[in-house]
């Protein structure tokens, strides 16, 4: 926590106790002042409590009554002492209100910027918000990096992850806590735009897995040339999703089927093998997945080039630590599969 954050942390408690006291002491002095003109001009207790209020709130309302000598002094007084405690209180509560308001939104920012293994998503366009929705869906963690103010102001309301901010900015970048993150969406509508982010991600988390939109294979050849590590088209990924559709429907309903995970309950997930872990050394057949997992592993995937991704893998292949598998089954067994396959056993 920012040395800033946490000076206005302890300026808050004087504050709000000053708010408190003040408050308290304008409530006593609003029954001060009905017990005097009630005392002073022997009116009943609602039309004294009336006066009282009108006074103190200088309304300006005709009296409630004519006042003798006696009540136009004690106004006088009463006036001179009360308006200046409400105006002392409305000034104190509107300073609480900003402070606290400034405060929330410096935690919100400080919790952001030192996130780990999030997303971050630079633009949100109608892209954007569907991909929002999905990672949200998935139980990811993400925050929302736009320069749209009121967009952003909408999704804080709604609990989403967001920060004003240029993403083509190194400042903006780190304020999503870029160094700690574990991949970045980039759906600009402008390619250069995309192309920029990307350099400015690449250089502050070389690791960083970062996918990138774009219009036309120039773009995409630009893009990956910048550091992506995916570019993806969408006006491309429609087409050949339509085309899909018409040329094998079969195929296509039952792929929904799977990655949707919704009618079948299967899914269909990439799996890590950690070092360590009880699959690591042992070939398909040894670790019989069909029988102890109820899952099917499509394929291996040991390094980035094709030689190294193995596609309906045999019996005898080998799974090494640091293989990511490719496996098909249901949601429950995949998840046990990494829980107690795929995780190293915990030290105690």
């Amino acid at each position: 926590m920012s040395a800033m954050l946490r000076r206005q942390l302890r300026d808050r408690i004087p504050q709000g106790r000053e708010v408190i006291y003040s408050t308290l002491f304008l409530t006593v002095w609003m029954g001060v002042g009905t017990v005097g003109y009630a005392v002073l001009e022997g009116w009943g207790l609602l039309d004294s409590l009336y006066m009282a209020f009108i006074t103190l709130s200088t309304i300006g309302f005709t009296e409630v009554q004519d006042l003798s000598n006696e009540g136009r002094i004690f106004t006088i007084f009463f006036a001179s002492v009360g308006i200046g405690s409400l105006a002392f209180v409305a000034a104190r509560w509107a300073r609480l209100l900003v402070v606290g308001s400034v405060i929330r939104n410096r935690r919100r920012m400080y919790r952001i910027k030192h996130m780990q293994n999030h997303y971050i998503i630079c633009g949100y366009g109608r892209i954007g918000k569907d991909v929002t929705d999905m990672l949200l869906g998935a139980g990811k963690s993400l925050v929302v990096l736009d320069k749209n103010e009121n967009l952003i102001k909408s999704l804080v309301e709604n609990g989403i992850n967001a920060i004003n901010g240029d993403a083509t900015q190194d400042s903006a970048l780190l304020s999503v806590g870029i160094k700690n993150a574990t991949g970045l969406i980039t759906l600009l509508p402008d390619d250069a735009q995309n192309v920029y982010v990307t350099l400015v991600a690449r250089e502050n988390n070389p690791e960083l897995f970062i996918l990138a939109r774009a219009s036309d294979a120039d773009s995409r050849r630009r893009i990956l040339q910048a550091g992506a590590s995916k570019v993806v088209s969408p006006v491309q990924v429609g087409a050949e999703r339509m085309a899909q559709v018409v040329l094998r429907p079969h195929v296509d309903q039952f792929m929904s089927h799977i990655l949707q995970a919704d009618d079948l309950g299967l899914s269909m997930e990439q799996v890590l093998i950690e070092e360590g872990s009880p699959l690591a050394g042992k070939t398909l057949r040894e670790a019989d997945f069909r029988r102890f997992w109820k899952t099917f592993v499509i394929a291996i995937i040991k390094g980035d080039t094709d030689q190294d991704r193995h596609f309906y893998p045999g019996p005898d292949d080998l799974i090494e630590a640091g293989n990511i598998l490719i496996v098909l089954g249901s949601i429950e067994m995949i998840g046990k599969l990494i829980n107690e396959g795929c995780l190293a056993p915990k030290r105690t």
